[in-house]
């Protein structure tokens, strides 16, 4: 049976710890992948001092070289794809139609961040001085930790480490262990690519110890974090004790506001995807439908047939439309809330249990639940619950509809169906949440577009995109003063 090692300095090292979990394919869990070593403390300080020491020649090599080494990186990616594919439906639970979408994504965005190591640039300004020459450049950290959670465990990986890279930072890399098999064939594809030593490092093991160990090291200098809101804040609260700089992607309780006049066929069917999809499990997932009450009963009846219509069962499967939860606890978590929804009077028209069937009795399946006439202080309504939920508000109009829909503590993403432009682009304006969608899911992001949340789903700077490589980056300012004299006078 496999035992997944870290990577420190360039060397595959097993972890001296005596405390390990088994890695588990969720959807049988008579299948047991491997075995997670959870790594000691001074394992992790090994590993920021592998990076601390790496650092130098890091930032002194040109970004066009780091960049290269990014894009090989990119082309191994893509000439893996499937294994890495298999791999994570396997680990993760997610259908092989949304691994390969995992994947593609992340060879995007590797490809993108490669190019921008060639577009690594600052601005010159012009001075109010005469003979004086001003301008900025973007330098490294030096040490940044990245941790990341497992339900996108290969593209949010790709999507931080590329442009950690190519901005000369060195990385400490701490996966969540759920899924250590594609954190280890990652780091393998970054190694083959070229990478000198010491510049990237793996450290499996729990957050509680090793994402707490990383985080409060004075040696790293930047930290780059997605998981949950409660876990976010009390590392954004760490960090800034000692001036890190902290990037922070969090919770989602994502509305999808629809009105009368849309084509209710196209929203059914994209929220429904947005519900289920990843067994919810995407912090972009849809929770919240917010109907307009005049075609309230007629959206409820289309969303539990295709809910009730959802083939569940092993991601490997071609057919199956809808995987596990990745593990016992998550799956325990869902349950616990359609119990709460029950208990708070809304009313729950399908699923609402562990799924039963052929080759379902071995995983952590729950059936795909939909809870209508949900109040908007329900706390079905306002808590992440990261599963195959979709919660039915009613409202009587799209003023309601907006108070319903920024009634959240959580800001990620949106969407709405309508044909009404007026009302489209006031939706775009009013909407508090990150980035948003029109007729469209609320799932879903390209490589070079930002990404990300305001309110309590988002600390720091966008990830992604043409903002992606903002947190990786401090900017400096130079004068040089060409008069090669003193100058007279108050120069501020």
């Amino acid at each position: 049976m496999t035992i997944y090692r870290n990577f420190i300095n360039g060397e595959w090292l097993a972890s001296s710890s005596s405390q390990a979990a088994p890695n588990i394919n969720p959807a049988n869990t008579n299948d047991i992948i491997g075995t997670i070593k959870l790594s000691t403390r001074e394992e992790a300080r090994t590993a920021v001092i592998a990076a601390h020491d790496a650092f130098k020649n890091c930032k002194n090599t040109p970004a066009p070289t780091r960049g290269k080494i990014v894009a090989k990186f990119a082309r191994l990616l893509e000439d893996d794809k499937e294994n890495l594919a298999q791999m994570l439906t396997r680990e993760e639970g997610k259908t092989l139609a949304e691994s390969r979408g995992e994947l593609l994504r992340s060879i995007n965005v590797a490809e993108f961040c490669a190019g921008e190591s060639r577009r690594l640039n600052g601005e010159t300004i012009q001075s109010e001085l005469a003979a004086n020459f001003a301008y900025t450049i973007k330098e490294p950290h030096g040490v940044v930790a990245l941790i990341t959670p497992w339900n996108f465990p290969v593209a949010i990986p790709v999507w931080k480490i590329a442009p950690a890279l190519v901005a000369g930072n060195t990385v400490v890399f701490k996966p969540a262990e759920t899924t250590p098999a594609t954190a280890v064939r990652i780091v393998e594809l970054f190694e083959a690519a070229g990478l000198p030593k010491g510049v990237l490092n793996l450290v499996l093991g729990k957050g509680s110890e090793i994402g707490d160990e990383i985080a409060n090291h004075p040696a790293v200098k930047a930290i780059s974090f997605t998981g949950s809101t409660e876990t976010g804040i009390k590392l954004y609260e760490q960090a800034a004790k000692r001036g890190a700089k902290v990037q922070c992607e969090m919770g989602g309780k994502n509305p999808v506001v629809v009105l009368a006049d849309c084509d209710l066929d196209l929203a059914v069917e994209s929220i429904a995807n947005g519900a289920f999809g990843s067994t919810g499990q995407r912090c972009t997932a849809t929770s919240r439908a917010i109907v307009i009450d005049k075609i309230a009963d007629e959206f409820v009846r289309k969303i539990v047939e295709k809910a009730k219509e959802m083939r569940i069962g092993d991601g490997a499967d071609t057919a199956t439309e809808m995987g596990p939860m990745v593990d016992e606890k998550q799956f325990k978590n869902v349950l616990k809330y359609i119990d709460i929804g029950r208990e708070d009077g809304a009313e729950m028209l399908c699923g609402g249990k562990r799924a039963s069937g052929e080759n379902l009795e071995n995983g952590y399946f729950v059936e795909p639940t939909v809870f209508d006439r949900v109040m908007p202080d329900m706390r079905i309504a306002q808590e992440e619950i990261f599963g195959p939920i979709l919660s039915v508000l009613r409202v009587k109009d799209f003023d309601e509809a907006m108070t319903v829909a920024n009634d959240s503590n959580y800001g990620l993403t949106s969407s709405i169906f309508t044909n009404d432009p007026n009302l489209i682009f006031r939706f775009v304006d009013e909407i508090e949440t990150g980035m948003t969608h029109v007729n469209s899911p609320t799932t879903g992001g390209e490589a070079h577009i930002p990404f990300g949340g305001v309110k309590m789903t988002g600390i720091g700077a966008r990830e992604q995109g043409s903002t992606a490589l903002d947190f990786y980056t401090e900017l400096k300012v130079v004068y040089v003063d060409y008069t090669g004299r003193r100058r007279e006078g108050n120069l501020y």
